[in-house]
């Protein structure tokens, strides 16, 4: 494989080909030089998909993002038969298999790409594709990968350093980073979803390219994966509905209503829990002075009727920093708390109050609108409601909503241009059956 100067390839990992193709055309329109078959795409469509592609667009190279592990000579021949001019073949899979897929790809003018996904030693694998004859190896950090903060940049300098066939490398690339992965001695910057989930996916592919050719990072709002230091951060961007849709509909607290000043309020911090009896507001207020700056108090009152938090404790917990509270049971004073504003969740609202006689505890298990709460959990709140995130997750699912953010920003997109979700989405195609 003869490269002249560094590729731009756009993976089109859409479940339509309906969508596929209108984005291939902005992202060749942006400066985009090849074009990949994403692998949902080719599971949803099939090497139709493929053939499409080609039609549309018979000036540049399609990618067939087939991901062989057997049957190499026959999938990558059905493939370059479709119109690809490159298939991936897994670089797990036997060396038989991929000397056999670069035989069937010499056969019908296809060239093919080895994924070092999982790959151990991507080093030692490299050298052996390219004895057994691949044109091209790829060092690519996997989606789910991507969700726990991996990159590709620690071994992607090693990688080219010792390659003697030229250097792919996916997993989050944006127009931030593409400029340090041409450092590294990547040749060909497949990026995904910084372009395709873009409102914009011109302007989008133009400052990826852009970067690529001054070597400089462009800046992109969107598309960041965020570490263990900056979940609150992460977390922040985006509302309860896109954490649940992340977490496959899970983790909503029921029946809680926020009381919010400013409806467009949120907050995310670490649970401190409590759980106490109807009325007893002794371990509520305890719980202040053992929270710390952006906690969160969780308490569990087992829905009771009696308000066991008001105006004073809200005053104490805003001096403090805490995020907000959250109660299953009562709150009072919601004027003056909304006047402050500070953040209160509650299942209802009362005028009268216990007596703090001290029952419960501070920082047990407790069980908050339907879920299971620990301390540490996250807790993310928003005039939609309230989310609990197990804390040995948050990372993971504080990136997961923002590529859910990211997905429906570009729906809604699409639908500002006159579709309707119905029609984006298909749908009636992929109601399930029986």
């Amino acid at each position: 494989m003869r490269l002249d100067r560094p590729v731009l390839q756009v993976a089109l990992d859409f479940e339509n080909l309906s969508r596929a193709l209108p984005a291939a055309r902005e992202a060749i329109d942006g400066g985009a030089d090849w074009i990949e078959a994403g692998t949902p795409l080719l599971k949803s469509e099939g090497l139709d998909a493929v053939r499409a592609l080609k039609k549309a667009f018979p000036g540049h190279r399609v990618v067939a993002d087939m991901k062989v592990m057997d049957t190499g000579a026959f999938e990558v021949e059905i493939a370059a038969k479709a119109g690809a001019d490159i298939v991936t073949v897994l670089g797990a899979s036997d060396d038989d298999t991929i000397a056999d897929a670069v035989r069937g790809g010499e056969k019908y003018g296809a060239e093919v790409v080895v994924d070092l996904l999982n790959v151990a030693d991507p080093v030692a694998r490299t050298k052996r594709v390219a004895e057994l004859g691949a044109s091209a190896v790829c060092l690519h950090i996997g989606i789910d990968m991507q969700m726990a903060g991996k990159t590709p940049f620690e071994a992607l300098k090693g990688l080219t350093r010792e390659a003697r066939i030229p250097v792919a490398v996916a997993g989050g690339l944006t127009s931030e980073t593409v400029a340090a992965a041409l450092e590294a001695g990547a040749q060909i910057l497949i990026v995904g979803g910084a372009i395709t989930k873009s409102p914009d996916i011109r302007a989008a592919t133009e400052n990826v390219r852009r970067a690529m050719m001054t070597g400089k990072a462009v800046a992109s709002e969107h598309f960041h994966r965020y570490g263990a230091s900056e979940i609150r951060e992460a977390f922040l961007k985006v509302s309860t509905p896109n954490v649940t849709d992340a977490m496959q509909r899970k983790g909503a607290m029921h029946g809680l209503h926020p009381h919010l000043k400013d409806r467009s309020v949120r907050i995310a911090g670490p649970a401190i829990t409590v759980v106490t009896r109807d009325g007893d507001w002794a371990k509520p207020v305890e719980a202040i002075d053992r929270a710390s700056k952006g906690d969160v108090i969780v308490i569990d009152v087992g829905g009771g009727p009696t308000a066991i938090w008001g105006e004073l404790a809200s005053w104490s917990a805003h001096g403090r920093g805490i995020a907000g509270v959250v109660i299953d049971g009562a709150a009072r004073d919601i004027d003056s708390i909304l006047e402050l504003g500070f953040p209160v969740f509650s299942r209802s609202v009362a005028s009268d109050a216990g007596e703090p006689k001290g029952h419960g505890e501070v920082g047990v298990e407790i069980t908050v609108g339907g879920q299971r709460v620990r301390p540490g959990d996250w807790i993310i709140g928003d005039a939609s409601g309230l989310v609990v995130v197990p804390r040995e997750r948050a990372q993971e699912i504080a990136n997961r909503a923002l590529d859910v953010l990211e997905h429906e920003n570009r729906l809604r997109e699409e639908i500002r241009r006159g579709s309707t979700l119905s029609s984006v989405q298909k749908l009636e195609r992929w109601e399930r059956v029986g």
